[in-house]
């Protein structure tokens, strides 16, 4: 199953200064796929070390000099590790920590070696044993779930795909290619992007079996959080993780996790699942200027869960979704919402750390909310998102009045436009949303 990020592990194996990489991202996003299907196509020789699975091999790596690490491994599993040619893929590093700190002499010490590390809730071990990792001596990236132009290709849609990135805004979306679009949409908030999901859909097309797979993947998550309860609160963890998912679209409040429970323990779990990628926040920002980061107030935002499909089943409304007349309109557009702040993440650059803003305006008798805030270069463009091809657009036309921003963008089923000042994306096309803005610029 390709993955875009892909080509930037390609052009990453032919840098000259490249560092150590460490893919970032939550557990069964396919972290350990990608990187085993790189070292294969890619290299000579790939040497995948699980420490999970061989927890042996921990001892190799006693001593922080890459030179006596690699002579010891080669040792220890009879192969030949050449730089240049072989891809060392450390995975599961969570379960021995030291290793990370061995990353940076990698750089330092043996430059030429391809090494690539990842692991399940690494945050977790990380906070706990204040381990850092090695700044400047490593690159991080980010892995999501697939994304719905993901989904395409793996459906093998991709003369649909690149016809809905190259978008013209004067273009007319042919009736038949916007049934075709919605009808892909629908079976992909059912799924969602989770790569175990897709590829047993393309097999099977049996929903019963993703329902299975969605259930399995939420309890193995919680199962995480008991074996790593000698780190972390795992119980009020549990707790967080699920009920967060009816928060989704909302200003978070502590109070709806538990009113019993203090603030800040429930925020010290909350930040665990966010820096695990499980759950993304979404800050608010007055979006007066840029950096939108330093007009934020970090006391209010919202949640986003890891996937819509799962999402959609830990809340069980995955079949009413996907049985509605007005597709998203179940749950007053969060399934929607969800969607498109799940795509803004992947429309981003995988080395730079997901970040997604949103824009309210607390007066009394007139308050004003928009969804999303995303930023195209010098510009801050307000983002509603609409469950059907209807709903009033109040709120973006305040932010456009108050901050004089160029224009808005609305992601609903209203057919492709650009209209007085706001431009109009179907919800299948929004791959084609950097493209299209750069058509009006």
């Amino acid at each position: 199953m390709d993955r875009d990020i892909y080509g930037w592990l390609k052009n990453w194996k032919n840098e000259k200064n490249r560092k150590p990489l460490i893919i970032r991202g939550a557990r069964q996003v396919g972290k350990t796929w990608l990187v085993n299907h790189f070292g294969r196509s890619d290299f000579d020789r790939l040497i995948d070390i699980n420490f999970e699975l061989q927890p042996q091999i921990k001892s190799c790596f006693a001593s922080l000099n890459p030179v006596e690490i690699i002579q010891r491994i080669e040792l220890s599993l009879n192969v030949d590790i050449i730089p240049g040619k072989t891809l060392l893929f450390l995975d599961e590093i969570q379960e021995y920590p030291e290793a990370i700190k061995a990353l940076r002499y990698f750089y330092e010490k043996l430059p030429a070696l391809h090494v690539v590390a990842a692991g399940s809730l690494l945050e977790f071990i990380m906070d706990a044993e204040a381990v850092s990792f090695p700044v400047g001596r490593v690159q991080n990236i980010h892995l999501c779930p697939l994304s719905f132009g993901e989904f395409l290709s793996a459906c093998g849609e991709y003369k649909l795909r690149q016809w809905l990135q190259d978008l013209s805004i004067s273009e007319q979306i042919p009736e038949s290619i916007h049934v075709k679009s919605v009808s892909l949409l629908r079976d992909f908030l059912y799924l969602g992007g989770m790569p175990e999901t897709i590829a047993t859909w393309l097999e099977t097309k049996s929903f019963s079996k993703t329902d299975e797979i969605h259930q399995l993947l939420l309890q193995n998550y919680k199962y995480d959080f008991g074996k790593y309860g000698r780190h972390v609160n795992f119980r009020l963890l549990d707790k967080v993780f699920t009920k967060a998912p009816a928060t989704v679209g909302n200003k978070f409040k502590y109070a709806d996790i538990d009113r019993d429970v203090n603030a800040r323990d429930i925020r010290k779990s909350l930040d665990l699942l966010i820096k695990a990628h499980i759950l993304h926040k979404v800050t608010a920002a007055s979006g007066s200027g840029l950096p939108l980061a330093a007009h934020c107030n970090e006391k209010f935002f919202k949640i986003l869960f890891l996937d819509v499909g799962l999402l959609q089943s830990a809340m069980g409304i995955a079949r009413e979704t996907y049985m509605s007349e007005n597709l998203l309109a179940v749950y007053k557009g969060l399934v929607t919402e969800q969607f498109i702040g799940q795509q803004l993440f992947a429309l981003g650059k995988c080395f730079i750390e997901p970040e997604l803003y949103y824009w309210q305006r607390e007066v009394k008798g007139s308050a004003a909310e928009v969804d999303y805030l995303w930023q195209k270069d010098e510009y801050i463009l307000p983002i509603e998102v609409k469950a059907g091809k209807t709903g009033t657009l109040k709120s973006l036309r305040v932010y456009l009045t108050e901050k004089n921003a160029p224009f808005g963008i609305r992601f609903s089923l209203h057919p492709l436009s650009f209209t007085d000042s706001v431009l109009s994306i179907p919800l299948y096309a929004i791959e084609a949303l950097p493209g299209l803005v750069e058509q009006i610029k």
